[in-house]
């Protein structure tokens, strides 16, 4: 009887791809020189949320957060990460702005 692996990725994988697409994201915003987007300050990164696909620009430390994790961890599981468009969280904005308010406050 074989063991079958569990088709999730390790959380350090996760997390190293979407580290990884932060740098293609905001596609219509200009780029410096180092291909970033102006508007996104060093030390954070662009998610787009909710129906309309609001963008927020959130900073990296949230990466580390259990809470915040579980949602990289659904976009993931709905999405993959071979899609164009940039980061999707699949939660309402209203939610996600809860989150990230709270989030804030701790840090």
């Amino acid at each position: 009887m074989a063991i079958k692996k569990s088709s999730r990725m390790p959380q350090t994988a996760v997390l190293k791809q979407i580290l990884k697409r932060c740098s293609s994201l905001g596609r219509k915003q200009q780029y410096d020189e180092a291909g970033l987007p102006f508007d996104v300050p060093k030390g954070h990164f662009v998610v787009y949320v909710g129906h309309n696909r609001s963008r927020h620009i959130v900073p990296i430390t949230f990466l580390n957060h259990p809470q915040f994790q579980i949602l990289l961890q659904q976009a993931a599981d709905e999405f993959g990460f071979d899609h164009d468009g940039g980061l999707t969280i699949p939660c309402d904005e209203h939610v996600f702005l809860a989150l990230t308010s709270s989030l804030l406050t701790q840090l």
